[in-house]
């Protein structure tokens, strides 16, 4: 369905052979044995030196920025308009019927659009609508999704692989990598071309709402060594990533969705801190970077903008100091970062004028397109470098097989979006990053002892959980549920209840599968959890955001206390399955807490 593409590297050959090996051994622990996420592999190129980074090239890269005859061809036979409009990519969803898409349609036909990024919808109507969008469109469109933890994250119907504080919480990038392959597979199959991932903002703001348990972590070395090891999954496997949000996210307490977040370090802490791991993805060769809405005065004084908007970031910076060579994208244009301050149309102008090579998700792509007119005209922008981007532009497209597009074939979609080797991947990311805080007097293991009473309570939940469900087939417990908004009554009765008991296992969820950063409860509802930890032996697990456990004062007085990170069946099971004394503990704190929970934490 998709033809081979060209992906041979030529940066130092014993980053080839690790990689080589890498495989290997995966394909051999596959058959013989399970993965020891203490098994460690790390993914650290050897350093470059900036003047002798252009030696080391890789292909991809090469490939955006070196002449091609299908390049040439089809930019011969694009007007100036439509060499502007092939800078932007759009907002689909398949899931909100046809007029929607008839809005979309609109913007392909007429304006030419050069990609589409997609959101919430389904797998069969995602690929139905491509086909219909890619039939109707001049070049073929360049096709990308923001999906940092797999095409789950934005669709019903498939996988969901963990987000990246999880995956900090693992030992062996093996496994990141591999989950990276797994994500290309499914961007392949679903007719996309361009995963906005990996995130590698290093999060040492306990405080931040927008990037948080997005993040790998507060650790640079670990952000480092595990964007690059989805990266490299992905871009080995055919899928452009996107390394996101220049330069650094992590230390803001203010979402970009919906306000300006100033950062107010210079160089010297951004050089220590924020931008290490971006140095490291693009001298590995990444192909995409994303630039934040966020105002950093002490690199660009211009009051109110964003760096997504500063000539002195996006090419000083980025383009000329750290001689990135791939594409540049933009952050939402919608978002109010941006917004707040700049009309529509001359935020995409600015954003032309700072060094941005994609536009993404525009406010009005009429308006866009006649504002960055009006600016070629004025002699703001030129026309020369709007061909010079709309050429890099084609050259990914030919470097992700577009050259030779077929249709997305219906048939088998589903099954082929949930692969065995998908599933146990999933399983193997979730049994590796548990992290068991406290286990004092070597309460887990649990063993069934006749005379011990012991009640399962759910926080969060309404029903079973996959956690109850699994550890009730070998150890039975009364099962008890403490769901949000719970009234003052249910709460005293439940607490004369579970008194009684003389183990109490204290399963905690947030609102949804996906993680939180308040977990939503009451003050009567944590006082309650807080007083059980306290008067009862208790075994707790937090299946949500580890930053969360603030939230409970006393929860350090737990017997025993372990971190799922998210409440995704399979690590519900994982968890279980330790509990039991089937699976040992793996996983380390990948951020600070608070005084109790540390960075390296786990034992």
């Amino acid at each position: 369905m998709f033809p081979p593409i060209n992906r041979t590297y030529s940066i130092p050959i014993f980053y080839r052979l690790s990689l080589l090996l890498l495989a290997a051994g995966l394909f051999f622990s596959s058959c013989k044995k399970k993965e020891d996420p203490h098994e460690t592999v790390v993914f650290k190129p050897k350093p470059i030196a900036p003047q002798d980074t252009i030696n080391y090239p890789n292909a991809l890269i090469t490939a955006l920025n070196r002449q091609d005859k299908w390049v040439d061809s089809v930019f011969k036979t694009l007007t100036p308009d439509e060499r502007i409009t092939q800078l932007m990519m759009i907002e689909v969803f398949s899931n909100q019927g046809p007029q929607h898409e008839k809005d979309v349609l609109l913007l392909v036909k007429q304006y030419k659009v050069g990609g589409l990024i997609f959101f919430q919808g389904g797998p069969i109507r995602q690929a139905s609508m491509t086909n219909r969008l890619q039939a109707a469109s001049k070049v073929p469109l360049l096709i990308g999704m923001d999906a940092e933890n797999g095409v789950g994250m934005r669709m019903d119907s498939a996988m969901q692989y963990p987000l990246p504080m999880l995956l900090g919480a693992i030992n062996n990038d093996s496994l990141i990598y591999r989950m990276g392959a797994e994500m290309a597979h499914e961007f392949r199959r679903l007719g996309m071309h361009l995963n906005f991932a990996p995130v590698v903002d290093v999060n040492n703001n306990p405080n931040n709402p927008i990037i948080s348990y997005r993040a790998f972590g507060e650790n640079k070395e670990d952000v480092s060594s595990k964007s690059l090891a989805q990266m490299l999954g992905m871009q080995d496997n055919g899928i452009i990533a996107t390394a996101k949000h220049f330069p650094g996210h992590g230390d803001t307490d203010v979402d970009s969705h919906y306000d300006l977040p100033v950062i107010p370090y210079g160089r010297e802490r951004l050089d220590s801190l924020e931008l290490h791991p971006f140095r490291h993805l693009i001298q590995s060769g990444v192909g995409g970077m994303m630039v934040g809405h966020i105002h950093m005065p002490k690199l660009d004084s211009t009051a109110n903008l964003p760096a997504s908007l500063s000539k002195p970031i996006v090419t000083g910076l980025l383009r000329e100091e750290l001689r990135f060579a791939g594409l540049i994208f933009t952050d939402a244009m919608v978002m109010k970062g941006v917004t707040k301050y700049f009309a529509p149309g001359e935020a995409e102008v600015m954003a032309l004028e700072a060094g941005n090579d994609v536009l993404e998700r525009l406010v009005s792509v009429p308006k866009a397109l006649a504002a960055i007119k009006a600016a070629i005209k004025s002699g703001r922008l030129s026309q020369k470098e709007i061909d010079r981007r709309c050429r890099k532009v084609l050259a990914a497209k030919h470097w992700v097989g577009l050259h030779q597009y077929q249709p997305i074939m219906i048939d088998s979609l589903y099954q082929d979006l949930h692969r065995p080797r998908a599933n146990e991947t999933l399983r193997r990311l979730a049994e590796g990053s548990l992290t068991l805080l406290q286990n004092n007097k070597s309460l887990l293991p649990l063993a069934h002892k006749k005379r011990r009473k012991i009640a399962s309570l759910a926080v969060g939940a309404t029903r079973t959980t996959t956690f109850q469900q699994r550890l009730q087939n070998q150890l039975p417990a009364k099962e008890f549920f403490l769901p949000r908004r719970t009234d003052k009554k249910t709460l005293a009765r439940l607490r004369k209840e579970l008194l009684k008991y003389d183990l109490l296992l204290i399963s905690i969820y947030g609102p949804s599968i996906r993680p939180s950063n308040n977990l939503g409860f009451t003050p009567e509802e944590r006082g309650l959890v807080n007083e059980l930890v306290r008067e009862k032996k208790s075994v707790v697990v937090l299946f949500d955001n580890a930053y969360t456990l603030s939230r409970f004062q006393d929860i350090h007085q737990a017997k025993a206390l372990l971190v799922g990170y998210q409440q995704l069946p399979d690590v519900q099971a994982a968890a279980a399955k330790l509990v039991l004394g089937q699976l040992e503990p793996k996983g380390k704190l990948p951020v600070t807490v608070n005084q109790h929970f540390q960075y390296g934490d786990g034992l």
